[in-house]
């Protein structure tokens, strides 16, 4: 980037403009610009180093030119130094601490020595950042007799910039990101959430559930428990799946649920309100939201006293299955697979892994504590990548018994794993969903005795996504097949909410049914 002199309320003139143009285009902004001013950064920079040099210097009552006599270099080195334009090796930087007589550590501490400094370092900072890179703006150069007070507006106006695009940009990436630090956080407690099992215990004897299958009866019964009345509608919100009137009493659930367990989504907005969620700010709030309602729902219908004790007898008789647990509390493969997820580790000591993945091997839901290793693109985000041909997820839709269950095991970079899967099927397509685990715990798992084997080598090109060399050179100049895009993957989310609920919607709808039932 080359440098243009430029004065200060130039510079902030046309930083305001160029702001409410990206504005105005919502351009997307990287997560790292987000760090404020005061932000605590992991080490030493050569910037900081350098602006401790220069403290040291000055404190030492030494001139450039001393400086550099004594480490028998050129002064307009020494500026080099003192600019954090070089990385300084530590030889290099233990001769600067003795000609300043300070020591080693003294350099290396990342503090700024002064507010100037640190207004200085983080000015720089976001010029080499991602946000101020994207922008027409020159490079301007910190001099002697630019005031603090403009840095520090600045500073102000890319936090504020980066604060509108958080608040208003409501992209897939952000989603991608803060489901990647959801997902850190549910590996780190085993996915088993204490409180959540606690909370419906309580729920559960409170109606006097005996442990086992929760009815539908029992399920309206826990609604009238909380207050609520029931009631089935044709007009529910396109962009809801259920809506809850706490003030008059009533949940509005749809007629009509295709694929759905009735009892799911009235568990849902059941445990939403007992744990008294509010409107999600933005994308990790949402998130964290559907994953206690979810669980808080799940642990409804599955016990975990009565699901702990099947699956640990299960256990003893090496007989573990995610279909017996489908089977014995009359719920979908996937809960049983979700919820065998939050038990498994934390009960039978079995660490674990699930992944859900449509035909065309595309990843969208996935936990692991057992090290397995997900495709991931740059950033770690899982979600939205190919799953490897190899794996069962996949191998699961070339069988000719597609909906039965199937079970494998995988040689992979990192160790040979078992999966059961199996093919489940909702409005929009089919989709696989997964359970395995590392091949020392399969001993307790039924269908371990299966024979079928794969070897996958992905990451690695050469495994399933790069064609046979055969079939490239017959086939790629005269093939031309046109591709299916996924409009959502261009879309951005709604910026009125982080759910992207229509409200105005939502709110006709309740004044339509409680003016009908006055």
């Amino acid at each position: 980037m080359s440098t243009v002199r430029m004065p200060p309320w130039l510079f902030l003139r046309e930083f305001a403009r160029t702001f409410s143009i990206v504005l105005a285009a919502r351009t997307k902004v990287c997560h790292d610009a987000a760090m404020s001013d005061d932000a605590i950064h992991d080490g030493p920079t050569p910037l900081t180093v350098g602006r401790r040099v220069r403290a040291a210097r000055l404190a030492a009552g030494m001139t450039v030119h001393d400086l550099a006599a004594a480490l028998g270099r050129s002064a307009s080195q020494v500026s080099v130094i003192e600019n954090g334009r070089r990385e300084l090796r530590v030889s290099d930087l233990q001769r600067v601490a003795t000609a300043l007589g300070c020591g080693l550590d003294h350099l290396l501490d990342p503090t700024p020595p002064s507010k100037r400094d640190a207004l200085e370092i983080e000015l720089a900072r976001i010029q080499a950042g991602p946000l101020m890179s994207s922008l027409p703006l020159p490079e301007l150069p910190v001099r002697k007799g630019m005031p603090d007070e403009a840095i520090e507006t600045i500073l102000a106006l890319h936090r504020e910039l980066v604060a509108q695009h958080e608040r208003h940009s409501s992209t897939p990436e952000e989603a991608r990101r803060a489901n990647t630090e959801l997902r850190a956080a549910q590996r780190a407690r085993s996915n088993h959430y204490p409180e959540l099992e606690t909370h419906a215990a309580r729920l559960l004897a409170a109606i006097g559930h005996p442990g086992g299958p929760l009815s539908h009866s029992a399920a309206s019964t826990l609604a009238a428990h909380l207050g609520f009345s029931l009631h089935y509608v044709h007009d529910l919100p396109v962009t809801t799946r259920s809506v809850t009137d706490a003030r008059e009493g009533r949940i509005y659930l749809p007629i009509r649920q295709a694929g759905t367990d009735r009892r799911v989504v009235l568990l849902q907005a059941l445990a939403g309100h007992a744990l008294g969620h509010a409107e999600p700010q933005h994308y990790g709030d949402l998130l964290r939201q559907r994953v206690e309602t979810n669980y808080l729902a799940g642990a409804l219908m599955m016990p975990e006293g009565s699901a702990v004790e099947l699956l640990r007898r299960a256990k003893r008789e090496r007989d573990l299955s995610v279909e017996d647990l489908r089977d014995a509390f009359a719920v979908s493969y996937e809960a049983a697979a979700h919820r065998f997820t939050n038990l498994a580790t934390e009960h039978l000591g079995i660490p674990v892994h699930f992944l859900k993945v449509d035909a065309a091997g595309i990843l969208t839901k996935a936990y692991e504590n057992d090290d397995v290793s997900f495709p991931q693109d740059a950033l770690g985000h899982v979600e939205g990548q190919r799953v490897c041909r190899k794996w069962s997820a996949r191998q699961v839709f070339e069988r000719d018994d597609r909906y039965g269950i199937y079970h494998q095991y995988t040689d992979k970079p990192n160790g040979t794993y078992w999966c059961t899967s199996a093919v489940q099927s909702d409005a929009a397509a089919d989709y696989s969903v997964s359970v395995g685990t590392r091949y020392e715990h399969t001993k307790w798992f039924r269908g371990r005795d299966t024979q079928t084997r794969r070897f996958s080598s992905c990451p690695d090109p050469t495994c399933c996504r790069a064609p046979a060399p055969d079939l490239a050179q017959r086939w790629d100049s005269t093939t031309f097949p046109a591709a299916r895009i996924n409009s959502s993957l261009l879309a951005a989310a709604p910026s009125e909410s982080a759910t992207g609920i229509d409200r105005t919607a939502v709110y006709e709808f309740l004044e339509r049914h409680t003016s009908a039932s006055s």
